[in-house]
């Protein structure tokens, strides 16, 4: 749960990043996954002209379910090419969204950009 996050020195850390990250023009939420695969920490996700999209939770889910396994697969086929090399970041364009995951043991962030706010 979050009171055992809290435990971890990182975890104040982590807030300060997320209020940064959400700052930046373009940015329409940031979800924080554990290794465990659980949201444990999330801005208010929104829809590309900023307002925010409706089932909340429903949306969080859905990013901290699949997001996690992309990153996963990702991953192992860096290693797979160079068994050296390890995956550090993720970026995945669609029409609606600009998604950017940085995934290591413990946290998967993942940051919604409007990706015509980034150009």
């Amino acid at each position: 749960g979050l009171d055992a996050e809290r435990g971890r020195g990182t975890m104040s850390e982590v807030e300060a990043t997320l209020q940064r990250i959400n700052g930046h023009k373009g940015v329409l939420g940031t979800i924080i996954v554990n290794d465990e695969g659980e949201p444990i920490r999330a801005t208010t996700i929104c829809d590309a002209d900023g307002t925010p999209v409706e089932d909340q939770e429903g949306t969080v889910a859905k990013y901290a379910e699949l997001i996690p396994q992309l990153a996963s697969m990702a991953r192992s086929m860096v290693r797979d090419l160079d068994p050296q090399n390890n995956l550090q970041f993720l970026r995945i364009r669609s029409k609606q969204h600009e998604i950017m995951v940085h995934s290591d043991a413990e946290f998967t962030l993942i940051v919604i950009q409007n990706p015509a706010a980034a150009e």
